[in-house]
């Protein structure tokens, strides 16, 4: 199943995008993805500062 989230408030920290959406159940969900290729790192928080310092301290692996 595939989750079809429109994100608003989208900002940019380095290569990561954090997003504010709501999840299936109307909570807001705040999600931190990495847009650099072949990263794969993304995770959906419940705070808006938790995504942003997920955003700020993440280092991707593949260089």
């Amino acid at each position: 199943m595939s989750a079809n989230r429109s994100f608003r408030n989208v900002t940019r920290i380095g290569p990561v995008q954090v997003g504010t959406s709501y999840d299936n159940r109307g909570r807001e969900k705040h999600t931190a993805a990495c847009t650099a290729p072949r990263c794969g790192f993304s995770a959906d928080y419940d705070s808006r500062a938790a995504a942003e310092l997920a955003a700020r301290t993440h280092r991707c692996p593949v260089r």
